[in-house]
């Protein structure tokens, strides 16, 4: 790796700035001085910035409590974003894996492992997804049992060419619903709900594939073990 973009990759200078930083003579490797930033890198190489040794930062995989008003978006907006929550080196590498909306909570799942994320949210994988859903209206009955078959059945909504996969739908009590889908579309959760005449009051994401939050509090994150990432 060249040394400017090793410099990039393992503090927060640009590679301008890098290179700057190069050109002061505040970059040694192996103890040597180094101005040049084409200089290769290798990985048994040790570098230092003022002093300071630097390391590479690996793939990181992480298990996010995400609480309502917190996008997870990549770009700044109205709300603090999900990866603003995470105490990790470079935490602007980590990317959502299926995002949930600014005023849904649960789990969310982040990385800068592309394949890894990619395994998760394809539809072919059809990964489960569980939701609950506090819903507007009651849900019993008959209306109940029509919802079930309906969901089951795959729901074509107003401007996508293929209906939904299966969902499996139960009910808590009257106003709470869990639902468990296998992609994930935009709204999806709650435009299923809205095509039988019900609506969304809050939604909470309990788990993905087999990893749940557990006793994770709101807000809090974890790095998920080698166990839990390979089981995608």
């Amino acid at each position: 790796m060249r040394l400017d973009r090793f410099l990039a990759e393992t503090t927060e200078l640009t590679r301008s700035l890098a290179k700057r930083a190069l050109q002061r003579g505040e970059v040694s490797v192996n103890g040597v001085m180094i101005k040049q930033a084409a200089t290769q890198v290798a990985p048994s190489d040790r570098v230092e910035w003022q002093g300071e040794g630097l390391e590479l930062v690996g793939l990181r995989y992480v298990m996010l409590h995400k609480p309502v008003n917190v996008e997870c978006s990549a770009r700044r907006g109205l709300y603090p974003r999900a990866v603003d929550l995470i105490d990790l080196p470079k935490p602007e590498r980590l990317q959502v894996v299926g995002r949930l909306d600014v005023d849904t909570t649960g789990l969310v799942l982040l990385t800068d492992d592309g394949q890894w994320s990619h395994r998760i949210t394809s539809p072919r994988r059809r990964c489960p997804k569980v939701y609950r859903a506090t819903l507007a209206d009651p849900l019993t009955g008959e209306a109940l049992s029509e919802a079930i078959q309906y969901f089951a059945e795959g729901i074509l909504q107003e401007g996508e060419e293929k209906p939904t996969l299966p969902a499996e739908l139960t009910m808590h009590d009257s106003h709470t619903a869990e639902l468990t889908i296998h992609e994930g579309r935009y709204h999806q959760v709650k435009r299923m709900f809205g095509a039988i005449g019900n609506r969304v009051v809050a939604l909470h994401r309990h788990s993905v594939g087999a990893l749940e939050l557990g006793d994770l509090e709101e807000g809090q994150w974890r790095e998920l073990s080698s166990e839990e990432i390979n089981a995608f």
